[in-house]
């Protein structure tokens, strides 16, 4: 299944794809969805014959989970990511937060703020929940993942690299695109662990190009990882990294200055396409 969050009438709405259109399936929003027992045999019942219905083309796609508990993000998980910022193979998960306020919707514009003079792109496969879980072990831990989204892990590096925390680089508000879907495993080759290809275009450039078959800590190490630490949540979501090509690693760095279109697309789950606009000061 493809299941996303819609903005229509001022209100948004669970829905899911079939074909070219979006059926309502009677929830908020996605993360409203993930908290119901059953949730998966829910939102795959064939659409009654007066079921609410939305054309996918063009469709006004919310972040897929507007306000999951919790969004944790993984740093340095791709090999060749790791090397080309100069650093060693990590032994644990290099572990981040990010807030609800900093997630916009497939196609919204990303807000960048006046502070930073570094403004960077990350293409990541984001993990989301679909069942409490806590110290999460094999089986149990792939069966928490609901399923797949992209996101697009945009960073003030400046900020970013002020502190050895990395928080205060990642989380500002209005920069991190998340959607337009949340797929199944089983619609994705190598389910829970997943191989796919993930690339990230700057006004029709590539600069990033890799497949997650090359991350180190996979989806299910990671929820083990994490639910070890803090209990996870219907809807939570787990960026898992990114790979080589962000602009700080690049000589000289290349960075995001405003009116650029950044397209991230991750294969079988699909793109978000953002264009870059400067902060508007109240």
């Amino acid at each position: 299944m493809k299941l996303a969050t819609l903005r229509t009438d001022g209100t948004t709405k669970a829905v899911r794809l079939d074909g070219d259109v979006l059926v309502d399936l009677g929830f908020p929003d996605v993360g409203t969805l993930l908290a119901q027992d059953g949730w998966a045999e829910l939102a795959a019942a064939p659409a009654a014959a007066d079921a609410t219905t939305y054309p996918a083309e063009g469709a006004d796609l919310a972040p897929v989970v507007p306000q999951p508990s919790k969004v944790v993000c993984v740093g340095l998980n791709y090999r060749n990511h790791i090397q080309e910022m100069g650093r060693d193979l990590p032994e644990h998960p290099t572990l981040f937060a990010k807030f609800a306020d900093s997630l916009i919707g497939a196609g919204d514009d990303i807000v960048r703020p006046e502070e930073t003079e570094q403004f960077d792109w990350e293409v990541e496969l984001a993990v989301v929940v679909g069942k409490q879980v806590r110290r999460a072990k094999g089986e149990q831990a792939e069966q928490a993942i609901a399923g797949f989204t992209v996101l697009n892990d945009i960073t003030t590096r400046d900020w970013q690299f002020r502190t050895r925390e990395w928080l205060q680089g990642k989380t500002w508000d209005s920069t991190t695109p998340v959607g337009p879907y949340l797929v199944t495993p089983d619609e994705l080759p190598g389910g829970v662990r997943p191989a796919l290809d993930v690339k990230l275009t700057v006004d029709g450039e590539v600069m990033q190009s890799d497949n997650t078959g090359d991350l180190l800590f996979d989806p299910v190490a990671l929820v083990e990882y994490v639910s070890t630490i803090i209990r996870l949540n219907p809807g939570d979501i787990i960026a898992t990294g990114t790979p080589g090509g962000v602009g700080h690693a690049r000589k000289p760095g290349r960075y995001l200055l405003g009116g650029e279109t950044v397209v991230t697309e991750i294969q079988g789950i699909g793109r978000l396409e953002n264009k870059v606009v400067e902060e508007k000061q109240a």
